[in-house]
């Protein structure tokens, strides 16, 4: 640790001490919240997060180390460190991760002369410490979020086209409600049984692909320590030869019965269950996002507003529904949540705007 004796300089400028402070109470609010995310973990996932608070706080003895007693009273961190602090008390979810794997990315060490060489590294690792832990957390998560992002998109993007498309055709407030609804409950419909159907069949596929282990035990005992059969098993699923005859070679040496498990596992692969989902959960989580985003275009027609007024209104609806899908998708993905609010938005609009000509130029064919 930096004592304030050896600092480059006894007076530090001004400018020095306010950004040593600010780095100071970043990490601090750092170390907070992979603290807070460590109590609602438990076994390895709980150590992890643990050593990445520690490491923040060894960070923070540097800097507080530099400003000795210019270190004055606690300050609090940067907002977004506070928001992270927040959610990691209240939620302690995959999004808070993603949030953190983005602000371990944006470490400003690298060009900062005061950080050690040792700091800038630590951050590096604790980006891809956090990666790891945020992708488990997605697999958990993808397939029932996939559902709900593709169904809130869909409603809103599919509903706003439908009525948009009836209003540029001439039709009457009435109509562009029943018209609305009409779209609302079938394409929630179309969405959740499509999705029951699309997971159910994903799962059999995977159930079909999945190693057969019965009797694997048994079968072991039996096999030709020289021929060595168990290595083409491995070899069958893309894995070297070298690799799989030292994998094949480690089970049959082993007396543990759930040596067949350990094969299963070992063949199988990263795709697990986990990341497709479960059927009920895709389609119910679609049917209702779907339902969510498709009645948004609708609810100014059905306050009685009508004309360019409702127009107007939906449109800032839907757009602000659309940018927080975006932001969301971007978040979890770790990607920039605003560049991917914006594409969200853009390719709302003009698949709106394509539908609304489209009725414009068949009302005034029909006319």
């Amino acid at each position: 640790m930096v004592t304030p004796s050896s600092r480059g300089s006894e007076n530090p400028a001004p400018s020095s001490v306010r950004r040593w402070r600010r780095r100071l109470a970043d990490e601090r609010e750092e170390a907070k919240v992979y603290r807070d995310l460590a109590t609602r973990r438990s076994g390895e996932e709980r150590q992890i997060l643990l050593g990445l608070a520690e490491a923040e706080e060894r960070h923070a003895a540097h800097w507080a180390g530099l400003l000795g007693d210019d270190a004055g009273r606690v300050r609090r961190g940067a907002a977004r460190m506070r928001l992270l602090a927040f959610l990691a008390r209240r939620f302690g979810s995959v999004f808070v991760l993603a949030l953190a794997q983005r602000a371990e990315t944006r470490s400003p060490y690298r060009s900062d002369a005061d950080a050690t060489a040792a700091m800038a590294a630590d951050e590096r690792v604790h980006e891809e410490v956090v990666r790891g832990l945020a992708a488990r957390g997605r697999a958990r998560v993808s397939g029932t979020f996939r559902a709900a992002v593709f169904g809130a998109n869909d409603g809103l993007v599919s509903n706003l086209a439908l009525v948009l498309g009836v209003i540029g055709g001439g039709a009457s407030p009435p109509t562009v409600v029943l018209t609305g609804v009409a779209g609302l409950l079938a394409g929630a419909l179309s969405m959740g049984a499509g999705e029951y159907v699309s997971v159910r069949s994903q799962r059999e596929l995977l159930a079909a692909s999945s190693p057969d282990v019965r009797d694997a035990h048994a079968i072991l005992r039996e096999l030709d320590v020289n021929a060595n059969e168990l290595a083409l098993v491995y070899r069958a699923r893309g894995v070297p030869p070298e690799e799989a005859h030292r994998r094949a070679a480690a089970v049959l040496r082993s007396d543990d019965p759930s040596s067949a498990a350990l094969v299963a596992d070992q063949v199988q692969g990263e795709d697990g269950y986990d990341v497709v989902g479960t059927g009920v959960g895709a389609a119910l989580s679609s049917f209702c996002f779907f339902a969510s985003g498709a009645a948004v275009p609708v609810l100014p027609f059905l306050f009685g507003l009508s004309g360019v007024a409702a127009l107007a209104v939906a449109g800032l609806l839907v757009g602000l529904a659309l940018l927080l899908t975006g932001a969301t998708v971007g978040v979890l993905s770790g990607g920039p949540p605003l560049r991917r609010a914006l594409r969200q938005l853009a390719i709302g609009a003009g698949a709106a705007a394509t539908t609304y000509g489209l009725g414009l130029l068949v009302g005034a064919a029909v006319g």
